[in-house]
């Protein structure tokens, strides 16, 4: 999903410009916000969700590949090397989901709302970093 994103970025940006980027931050930040606005609604009454199967993996990959796809179409915008960053972002994504996956067994629902909140503000700041980034011409 990096790569379709950054696929879409570099479309997007040939026909709006650099608008295409600060759109691709905003959406990062609206995801975050999204996030941090449900993990609160939803404090303490919460199942635990199943995300080994069915409907429980198909919403988790959604989410999952929803951030990704803002990551890559952000990232054109923020003058990194494009290439070195998908590879790197990629590498960290399985790696922190494969974690993610072995914390969840151990740790179970009583982090689940803390998770998403962190996550939720993480990626927000992502999108506020990258906005700074491009404004200040850092890169």
């Amino acid at each position: 999903m990096n790569c379709i994103g950054a696929a879409l970025g570099a479309v997007t940006g040939r026909l709006i410009g650099d608008a295409a980027g600060y759109v691709g931050f905003a959406a990062l930040i609206a995801v975050g916000a999204y996030m941090i606005l449900e993990a609160r609604s939803s404090m303490g009454e919460r199942k635990p969700s199943d995300v080994a199967s069915g409907w429980g993996l198909l919403v988790a990959s959604l989410a999952i590949s929803l951030d990704s796809l803002g990551i890559g179409f952000s990232i054109l915008f923020v003058g990194v090397p494009v290439a070195t960053s998908l590879v790197v972002i990629g590498i960290v994504s399985v790696i922190a989901t494969l974690l993610g996956l072995r914390l969840g067994r151990v740790l179970g629902s009583r982090v689940e709302d803390a998770s998403e909140m962190l996550a939720g503000v993480l990626l927000a700041l992502t999108g506020v970093v990258f906005i700074l980034l491009k404004v200040l011409h850092v890169g």
